[in-house]
């Protein structure tokens, strides 16, 4: 019968959910109210025949809703994106988060609450709700706009951010006082997580689907995507943190992949019916009758939400460098807590530190900003041009004197090709020590595991330390060379900014050497330190120790190389994620060709319907090795292939654009069939 029920409670779910939406679309009204409304009037604590028997498994489907719903925002919202919005989006939610916590606790405090439920409202009170707003953007067709992506990048920060108050917050539950050492812990096991993840993702996601879109088949296309988002979704959860997180995360590095046009055609059915269901699970947890116990507290932390997160999310984007009227549309997107909000509370619960009242009043709140959101979102511009119109004069030239600055300021710094390189390099040597890091925590699980399941190993806990170090150590050799040649290079660079050679005259290129030797010394020093952090779980007893250094030193001296070009292949693959086409209306004034480049001409070409080419992968037509000339770009239809991929198959009547001398487009002409000529 259990299936039965299932149907039965799925069934008035999506019924009353769809009723509802036509009456409020009818209406002009968001479509997520009415997802809401639908989920109260079915809900247990309306007066009403019981409608829906089994709530657990509406939660469950729930949790599809917002793993889709941030799988979707992912496939929309890509890394460069993310990147564009970085340093005002890690400003504002930063601000936000701490403010938002400080006033919660205030107000706990003039409510008369204890010191830890004022903590934890402060804490409830400062993440705004993912889901709600990506849904509400949707709703209003808003979702493309600058701001929004402004809002999207904010939302992911916050809920990096919330992991570690999580963590904070366990501590504090657990033993009433902040461990410093637990959270620094969760801080470098969610960096080294979101390294490893956007890295092995980058370069082989893309390359996986470019396979599996070789079959042509929409189902197979849509298996393997699912199977990703599911897989990295669970592994996200396993390790402790948010489903919503990974499901954003994977759903950004396929947004990379050739298909993602298709991708996004067929997920949307799967998020809009699961994120409806999200919603009228909201509507269940509403219980009118702790509104009518607690009206005015629930109206004093709803109205505090909604006027602390316009202002303090709307400073902090105007501080970063953004216009007032950006900064202010993003504040009136972000007024209003949700899924973590949720989190926060029942972790309250669960330690028996707060109150009883607190949960639902949380869900009270969440449900009145949830109602307020859409139309905040909507009245923005008209916001915008009250502030305009009631700010003094001198305010708003002060304000636009501050944004103009600062947005020159942020070109001259970026102007400097030493600071460019520092920063690469900087964000490339971080990365590989995210890397590394998640090397040695991975390696420190797999051998406390290995040593509960096999207490008797026939090499003892000693030898089992020593086999997990080498191990840790040998995965690490390629990322650890890596980081050390780029410290070279970081090295010479500052040298070359620390020495005026007009200055320094002769002594000039004995101070750059003398400057980089002692950087990169230190650097060593400091990779070595962190290196024994890393090992201190794994080192084995002295003796063990030097054997496993001798080992290491031989294999060292054989793989340096072999590891240099593993290192430079994945970096390769990783670029090749992002490459850009080549330019081909660059001047030569702009920029100077290598002289082997000059003699190069592209040509594009129609394969007609015999042509030999037909149906055959790239790889397989050998065009480089016989000819010289090289495929750079594929136009099929509607769809551009940049720099394809060598299993990538030509069709009759691509036009395909070559590049090559004279002489090799001729001998590809040949080869292909091909005698039209497009330009």
């Amino acid at each position: 019968m259990s299936h039965l029920i299932f149907l039965q409670d799925l069934a008035i779910v999506m019924i009353v959910a769809g009723v509802v939406a036509v009456l409020f679309r009818q209406f002009n009204q968001p479509v997520v109210l009415g997802y809401i409304l639908a989920g109260l009037i079915i809900g247990p604590h309306m007066p009403m025949i019981e409608l829906i028997h089994d709530e657990k498994t509406i939660d469950t489907l729930a949790q599809l809703g917002v793993i889709f719903l941030m799988f979707t925002l992912g496939l929309e919202f890509n890394l460069g994106k993310l990147q564009k919005v970085g340093a005002t989006a890690f400003i504002a939610a930063t601000m936000e988060i701490l403010l938002m916590i400080l006033a919660g606790y205030e107000l706990g405090r003039l409510f008369g609450w204890s010191q830890t439920d004022s903590i934890f409202l402060g804490a409830i009170l400062s993440i705004s709700s993912t889901t709600v707003i990506i849904k509400t953007l949707e709703g209003l067709g808003k979702t493309k706009e600058p701001f929004a992506e402004l809002i999207f990048g904010i939302l992911i920060i916050e809920d990096i951010l919330a992991i570690v108050m999580i963590a904070l917050l366990s501590g504090f539950a657990a033993t009433g006082e902040i461990a410093a050492g637990s959270v620094g812990k969760t801080i470098l096991g969610l960096g080294s997580f979101l390294g490893i993840l956007l890295v092995a993702g980058l370069i082989i996601v893309p390359r996986l689907l470019n396979y599996v879109a070789k079959f042509k088949s929409n189902e197979l296309l849509l298996v393997t995507v699912l199977a990703l988002c599911f897989g990295v979704s669970l592994i996200t959860v396993t390790l402790g943190y948010s489903v919503a997180l990974g499901a954003f995360l994977i759903g950004a590095i396929i947004a990379e992949a050739r298909q993602i046009k298709k991708i996004e055609i067929l997920m949307h059915p799967l998020r809009d019916m699961f994120s409806a269901v999200f919603f009228v699970s909201i509507g269940l947890m509403i219980d009118p009758s702790i509104i009518a116990q607690h009206p005015g507290s629930i109206l004093i932390i709803a109205s505090l939400v909604i006027v602390g997160q316009i202002s303090t999310c709307t400073l902090g984007c105007f501080i970063s460098g953004k216009d007032r009227r950006t900064s202010l549309r993003v504040g009136m997107g972000l007024a209003q807590i949700g899924e973590f909000s949720f989190i926060i509370a029942a972790l309250g619960m669960q330690y028996g530190v707060t109150s009883d009242f607190i949960y639902p009043i949380v869900v009270a709140v969440s449900a009145v900003t949830t109602f307020t959101t859409p139309y905040t979102i909507r009245n923005a511009e008209g916001a915008v041009r009250l502030f305009d119109r009631l700010a003094p004069p001198s305010l708003l030239r002060s304000m636009e004197a501050y944004t103009q600055w600062l947005g020159r300021a942020a070109q001259h710094a970026g102007g400097k090709l030493e600071r460019r390189i520092l920063s690469k390099l900087g964000w490339q040597i971080g990365i590989n020590l995210l890397l590394v890091t998640g090397i040695f925590l991975a390696t420190v699980f797999f051998h406390h595991k290995v040593g509960i399941r096999w207490p008797d190993l026939p090499i003892g806990p000693e030898g089992l330390k020593a086999v997990s170090w080498l191990v840790a150590l040998l995965a690490s050799f390629p990322l650890l060379i890596a980081i050390w040649r780029k410290m070279e290079v970081g090295a010479m660079v500052i040298s070359e900014m620390s020495v005026n050679p007009a200055v320094a005259g002769s002594r000039a290129p004995a101070l750059q050497t003398l400057i980089s030797n002692v950087i990169t010394v230190a650097g060593t020093g400091v990779l070595i330190l962190i290196l024994l952090l890393l090992s201190s779980t794994l080192l084995p007893s002295r003796n063990i120790l030097i054997l496993v250094l001798v080992v290491v030193a031989i294999s060292g001296f054989f793989l340096y190389r072999k590891s240099v070009k593993l290192y430079a292949g994945a970096q390769y693959a990783l670029h090749d994620t992002f490459a850009q086409p080549p330019d081909p209306l660059l001047s030569h004034e702009q920029e100077p060709l290598p002289s082997l480049l000059r003699h190069a001409r592209l040509e594009a070409l129609v394969i007609p319907k015999g042509s030999p080419a037909a149906g055959k992968m790239i790889s397989e037509l050998k065009l480089r090795t016989e000819t010289g000339a090289s495929v750079v770009g594929i136009q099929r239809q509607n769809e551009s292939l940049i720099n394809p991929a060598p299993h990538e198959e030509l069709h009759p009547g691509d036009e395909v654009l070559l590049i090559g001398s004279e002489e090799h487009l001729l001998a590809a002409k040949r080869l292909l069939g091909i005698s039209e000529k497009i330009t």
